[in-house]
């Protein structure tokens, strides 16, 4: 078990890297937020800037963080705990410094795995050469539990929110149950599509209100990214903004947002490295499992 656990740790290493490691999960209250554009377009900036950005992708189907770059991921994550493929067969790299890691089957049965599983894990990341200096999680809503795992440990949480009103019901009732369920305390609101920058102060001032006299969460504004007609034009030839459009609004908006969350405060798990957040993972995995609920 201990030779097991020093692999799983050198492995988990390799693949996560360095000492400043930022894991951030992305979620919405319901599809349509534009979500996963914000997340492949965040993994670039970040890449521009000189980070290896590994996209954690819980979503399946033409709306997934291959889609937006008009690829089609060619296996999940389960595969590779199945050794039915290797890692570096599942992984795909859309740009320079963005791997992408299709986890959408996985990601469902994290809190089951086998110790085989495991170690399939372990020896597929340990087979990596770039670690990645930034997670971005984007985190799918079709959990049984109602959550993701990876979206739990992660260090942060933005919620993505775009102006109209189900938007901004669904995000709240999401907040809510995340934080009555799991006791996440903390989330930055990221607006987008805003008419202007002051609609994004208000519609995340309107939120922190309620979730504060309710004692729900503490809702930090994390910004807000302009309803940018450039967007749809760069959208339907699968290019991110920021690097087709970087003169944009949206695309100024969103290497700006890349640029902040590097400032964010370190979480915990980073402060103690990769084997605390891996550790977090593992744990919050099993807490979600149906045999732990049930028991």
């Amino acid at each position: 078990m201990a030779d097991f656990c020093q692999d799983q740790a050198a492995g988990l290493r390799r693949l996560f890297g360095h000492d400043q490691l930022r894991v951030i999960a992305f979620a919405s209250g319901s599809a349509g937020a534009g979500k996963t554009s914000i997340v492949a377009n965040v993994a670039v900036a970040l890449a521009r800037q000189g980070r290896e950005v590994l996209v954690v992708d819980e979503n399946q189907g033409p709306h997934d963080v291959g889609g937006f770059f008009g690829l089609h991921p060619q296996g999940d994550l389960l595969q590779v705990l199945n050794r039915q493929r290797s890692l570096g067969h599942v992984l795909f790299s859309p740009v320079s410094g963005v791997s992408v890691l299709p986890a959408g089957r996985a990601a469902r049965q994290l809190g089951s795995l086998t110790a085989a599983q495991q170690h399939a894990m372990v020896e597929g990341v340990n087979s990596l050469e770039h670690p990645a200096d930034v997670i971005l999680v984007d985190t799918c809503n079709d959990h049984a539990h109602g959550f993701s795992p990876w979206g739990l440990a992660a260090g942060e949480t933005v919620m993505v929110v775009s102006g109209n009103g189900a938007s901004i019901t669904d995000s709240y009732a999401l907040i809510k149950k995340v934080s009555l369920a799991f006791s996440r305390r903390h989330f930055r609101i990221l607006v987008n599509r805003v008419k202007s920058m002051a609609e994004g102060s208000v519609i995340h001032d309107n939120l922190h209100k309620v979730a504060a006299q309710r004692g729900i969460a503490q809702l930090e504004y994390g910004g807000a990214i302009p309803l940018d007609g450039a967007l749809r034009q760069v959208g339907q030839l699968c290019q991110p903004i920021v690097a087709s459009l970087p003169d944009s609004p949206a695309a100024i908006a969103l290497r700006d947002f890349a640029t902040e969350l590097l400032a964010w405060p370190n979480a915990e798990y980073e402060q103690g490295g990769v084997e605390h957040f891996i550790q977090q993972l593992l744990h919050l995995s099993h807490r979600l499992s149906p045999s732990v609920l049930l028991a």
